[in-house]
């Protein structure tokens, strides 16, 4: 099948493995839920003024504990222009950065090109970045960045003892620390810790909210005040400082209000698909236990087949498995990122369990 045959079958399945459920989301279904949803006399926002964006700022700004807030359209624009600003105010322009962050892998190496940062990568690009990591750099830093969860690495998490050590590591040497926190709303469960502490170890932080969240996108930085005045003037000259965002703004809202407190239980639903997955002896899950709603699978098999079995199962079931299997570095073993949401709390652990079976058992993957 071509990739838009494929794109039509998932539209036609009414149930999903990953994320929140893929047939609810068409633009005219998503832009009448949002008009159903706001206040219908809230005002649009303003080259990034109004009572909605501002509103919205001082909202996150004081769910993460930080003094101000700014709305952007992207992560990728907030991290480049956190780590600007903190490099010009050291002096320095290396940052220390993990061999697979987004920065790194995603962005045509932006933070280089287009703001002269050096970054020094610290660590294994498999394992999470650890204090024994960063006190073998020798070179001054301006800033630190961490990811949280490291998502190139199945969503692991650090533990909070070890991540305390990270921090007061670069604090010692008065380098920045900011926080990749694209995917921080998922962290809570493992920490056992509210945004705000979490947060308050960082002096930037960054957040998403078109991830688990569901919005349509949108991004927001957070920290001190001085530091976000100048990052909306960094936003301008990035063409960020949009006439209008109130759509994102509106779903960003819209999101924290209905995905926010489910967190755990995506978490718990992850935990439960970790120990089904586990009597397969062709499927591997890292982490596992999963540390967040995040895990990535890894099944030994031939790839065509299994992914021609999973669309198999999609035409007759109407379930959705995957899109697409991608390269590990064990040999004939391919991988899937599964992400759990609502989508996904709609499966129970018996169904999850056949569904594998049948898939394994029509790729012809013996040992199942």
């Amino acid at each position: 099948m071509n990739q838009k045959e494929i794109q039509k079958l998932a539209s036609q399945c009414t149930r999903f493995l990953i994320g929140h459920p893929k047939n609810r989301w068409t633009a005219q279904r998503i832009l009448a839920e949002l008009a159903d949803w706001a206040n219908p006399d809230l005002m649009p926002d303003m080259y990034g003024q109004g009572e909605l964006i501002e509103g919205f700022e001082a909202e996150i700004a004081s769910l993460l504990g930080k003094e101000a807030a700014v709305f952007m359209p992207s992560g990728t624009m907030c991290q480049q222009i956190a780590l600007r600003i903190w490099s010009e105010r050291k002096g320095i322009n290396r940052v220390a950065v993990h061999p697979k962050c987004h920065l790194e892998i995603h962005e045509h190496k932006a933070y280089q090109i287009l703001h002269g940062l050096h970054g020094v990568l610290v660590g294994s690009p498999d394992c999470l970045l650890t204090l024994d990591d960063l006190q073998r750099v020798k070179e001054p830093l301006a800033a630190l960045l961490l990811e949280l969860p490291q998502r190139e690495i199945g969503g692991q998490l650090p533990a909070w003892q070890e991540l305390k050590a990270i921090i007061d590591w670069a604090s010692q040497r008065k380098i920045a620390t900011h926080l990749d926190g694209a995917r921080l709303w998922e962290c809570k469960p493992f920490y056992q810790r509210d945004y705000t502490e979490i947060a308050s170890l960082f002096d930037t932080v960054y957040v998403s909210f078109y991830k688990i969240l569901g919005g349509i996108a949108g991004a927001v930085l957070a920290g001190p005040s001085d530091v976000i005045a100048e990052a909306r003037i960094w936003q301008r000259r990035h063409g960020g400082n949009l006439v209008r965002m109130y759509p994102f703004v509106l779903s960003a809202k819209k999101g924290l209000v209905e995905r926010l407190d489910r967190m755990h239980d995506y978490h718990q639903k992850a935990l439960e698909i970790a120990a089904v997955l586990e009597s397969f002896p062709q499927i591997d899950v890292v982490p596992n236990p999963p540390h967040t709603n995040m895990m990535h699978v890894y099944i030994r098999g031939n790839r065509e087949r299994l992914e021609a079995a999973a669309l198999g199962i999609a035409r007759e079931t109407k379930i959705w498995l995957f899109y697409s299997l991608m390269p590990s570095p064990m040999a004939n073993c391919w991988k899937f990122e599964w992400t759990v949401g609502d989508a996904t709390l709609d499966l129970t652990k018996p169904e999850i369990a056949a569904l594998f079976k049948t898939l394994l058992n029509r790729a012809g993957v013996v040992g199942t």
